[in-house]
């Protein structure tokens, strides 16, 4: 994949992909979201956080995605990049089917696919303030926008921390969890997200389209 960098071009082979799961700071909160899916029978996670492994493949600077049936959302997240030990940090979307949700989690995280923005920052260059970064998503609805995620990355457990439990190395990428949605979880035809640091004034932004393919039996 070929990113730009305040540096220039960086291109990487994204040998390994993760997304990071139930990485909620409040532990309240997570536990509580817990007993609420498993009250509607999904079964709860083996270990909190939850590093689940997907194909590599899946990661795309594409501007549009296809999905099976109208069951899919995305998530703003924060994406973590290393080649030669040296981290960046950038903008990419977990894209999941929520109706396979219900019968496996990392099903559903293996079967779409995860766009991610063309930008990335250097992770020192943020370090020091990266509980200030904010991520924004709007999806479109019934042809406006409206705002369906917001907040900073300190609702999120500590990025140092989760690439510490993920196996998380050189050549690999990893989104690193998400927020709460904005009037519930709902497909959408159509993203922006963003990426915002108010420390330096700089925003990392992507939008991609879902074209939904019909579900044949």
């Amino acid at each position: 994949m070929k990113f730009t960098t305040a540096d220039g071009e960086l291109d990487i082979a994204i040998d390994h992909l993760y997304v990071a799961g139930w990485t909620g700071r409040d532990k309240s909160a997570v536990d509580h979201h817990i007993e609420e899916l498993a009250a509607i029978g999904i079964a709860p996670p083996s270990q909190v956080p939850l590093y689940y492994r997907v194909s590599n493949a899946l990661l795309t600077q594409n501007a549009s995605i296809e999905v099976l049936g109208e069951g899919t959302s995305g998530e703003v997240e924060p994406l973590l990049v290393q080649k030669q030990g040296q981290l960046w940090i950038g903008l990419a979307s977990d894209h999941t089917d929520r109706e396979l949700e219900a019968h496996s989690v990392a099903a559903s995280k293996q079967i779409c696919l995860k766009p991610a923005a063309n930008e990335l920052w250097k992770f020192d260059d943020v370090k020091d303030h990266i509980d200030s970064l904010i991520l924004r998503c709007f999806i479109k609805e019934n042809g406006a926008w409206v705002s369906y995620q917001e907040g900073a990355l300190s609702s999120i457990r500590p990025l140092a921390e989760l690439m510490k439990g993920s196996g998380f190395a050189d050549n690999a990428a990893m989104l690193c969890g998400t927020l709460g949605a904005i009037g519930g979880v709902r497909p959408a035809s159509e993203y922006k997200m963003v990426l915002e640091d108010p420390v330096r004034n700089k925003k990392i932004t992507m939008a991609y389209s879902v074209n939904t393919l019909p579900i044949v039996a």
